[in-house]
């Protein structure tokens, strides 16, 4: 089964130096060998933004593109405002982006690895999946 790999995840592995080895890390390089991370142009995006050097952005730039994006239907952005409305009404607060990828995620029925326990959150009142125990 595919993985839609969250941001943070992606930054972990390839932007910051996190010393010792990262369970998430070691994760994220074997969904990569079985072909099984899967990237949306909204994180690419996240991962990308921000980087100061050009060389380094280059850099990420080539390793990311080895990942296309998973396709995003018009119906993805719509279910999107649906979940960010649903938990907004239940007090619990999400970036678009967070909740664009809950949407895609949930038309595709694929898990999102990630470490932003605000995913927790989103699970108590939208249907999606996390992936393992990554949060």
């Amino acid at each position: 089964m595919k993985i839609i790999v969250d941001t943070c995840i992606w930054s972990m592995a390839f932007r910051r130096n996190t010393g010792p080895v990262n369970q998430a890390v070691v994760e994220l390089e074997a969904l990569i060998l079985d072909n099984r991370a899967q990237m949306l142009g909204p994180i690419r995006q996240e991962v990308l933004s921000g980087i100061k050097a050009q060389t380094q952005f280059e850099r990420l730039r080539q390793i990311l593109g080895a990942f296309p994006d998973l396709p995003i239907e018009r119906s993805d952005y719509e279910r999107a405002a649906l979940f960010f409305t649903a938990c907004r009404r239940r007090g619990i607060q999400g970036s678009n982006t967070d909740f664009l990828i809950c949407a895609v995620a949930h038309r595709y029925s694929l898990p999102i690895f990630t470490q932003d326990r605000d995913f927790t959150f989103f699970q108590t009142v939208i249907d999606i999946q996390l992936y393992g125990s990554s949060v």
